[in-house]
């Protein structure tokens, strides 16, 4: 145990025991996503407390609990990961309905947003049974809350959560494309090994901002804002950038004016049809719009539609 924790179990005590922890209940529990002391003195009480811990990883749950003093037998930690949830969710609720308190966790952060839980907690709320959230430490809201994202008056409310997009290519360009056209801010969330290949794929976004947040609460967290068209390049020039896990937002894109918003709707529809010189000179002549603005936003069109980068 480190002994930086023997007063944070002393407070979480005196802090949480006093609260009421229903028997045979599921208790959502979440941990830091990087530093041990992003834990929350009630999170540390359910942990104790719980008769039994449902984890994503057991080894790294047991070495998360001895690192804050938290004494549990290997038989009070089960196993539930993406591969066995399904089958450990009827061992939980055997518990509960024994009236067990069970905990569930994840190996960093709150359970069933990308981590394992969501089909545990449905067949607990299916079973009739009580699941209760113990919040903590995310990397969604920590990324948000150094983006800026959303202080644009023209940026649309809220955000949306895409987490993981899908590893296959054609797959996740059609999410990234659907993507494009949402006008709130996106949270992504991605692993280092495939970091190169998102930054590729949100290049045809061209100025559109992403704030980049790499080992967030960790000893080397990094955050930065870049253009989309410019993350591959912030990566190259750092080799370190290219470790640790990452949470990204897509800033919402810049609201473009009445007159500017028809001239690429009537051009999208030319380029449909006609030679992309044609379209570019009628979509001019039609709403006014530069020709030579239309001709470089018709490239870009044509490269998000083809899934290239855009052009220089």
């Amino acid at each position: 145990m480190s002994p930086s924790f023997v007063s944070a179990r002393a407070a979480a005590h005196d802090a949480a025991a006093g609260q009421h922890y229903p028997a045979g209940t599921l208790y959502v529990v979440g941990t830091p996503i990087g530093n041990l002391a992003d834990i929350t003195l009630r999170a540390l009480h359910v942990l104790q407390l719980a008769d039994a811990i449902a984890c994503e990883d057991t080894r790294h749950t047991q070495q998360l609990l001895r690192a804050y003093g938290i004494d549990r037998p290997g038989s009070a930690l089960l196993a539930l990961h993406q591969h066995n949830e399904a089958e450990a969710a009827q061992q939980v609720i055997a518990r509960l309905r024994e009236g067990q308190r069970v905990a569930c966790v994840s190996d960093a952060g709150t359970p069933a947003v990308s981590d394992p839980g969501a089909r545990l907690v449905a067949a607990v709320h299916a079973a009739g049974l009580r699941a209760a959230p113990v919040p903590g430490a995310s990397s969604v809201t920590a990324a948000l809350s150094v983006a800026g994202a959303g202080a644009s008056p023209a940026a649309g409310a809220g955000f949306v959560f895409a987490g993981f997009l899908p590893a296959k290519g054609a797959e996740r360009s059609a999410a990234l494309q659907q993507l494009a056209g949402e006008p709130r801010s996106v949270v992504l969330l991605e692993a280092p090994h495939r970091m190169r290949a998102l930054a590729r794929a949100l290049a045809p976004l061209g100025e559109r901002r992403v704030t980049v947040g790499r080992e967030l609460t960790k000893q080397f967290e990094e955050v930065a804002t870049c253009r989309a068209d410019q993350l591959e390049a912030w990566m190259a020039n750092d080799p370190n950038r290219e470790r640790g896990e990452f949470a990204l937002v897509l800033h919402p894109a810049e609201v473009a004016s009445d007159t500017e918003a028809a001239a690429q709707r009537t051009l999208q529809l030319l380029l449909k049809e006609l030679p992309t010189k044609t379209a570019v000179r009628l979509a001019a002549e039609l709403t006014g719009a530069p020709r030579n603005a239309l001709y470089v936003l018709a490239l870009q069109l044509q490269a998000q539609e083809a899934g290239e980068p855009p052009p220089g």
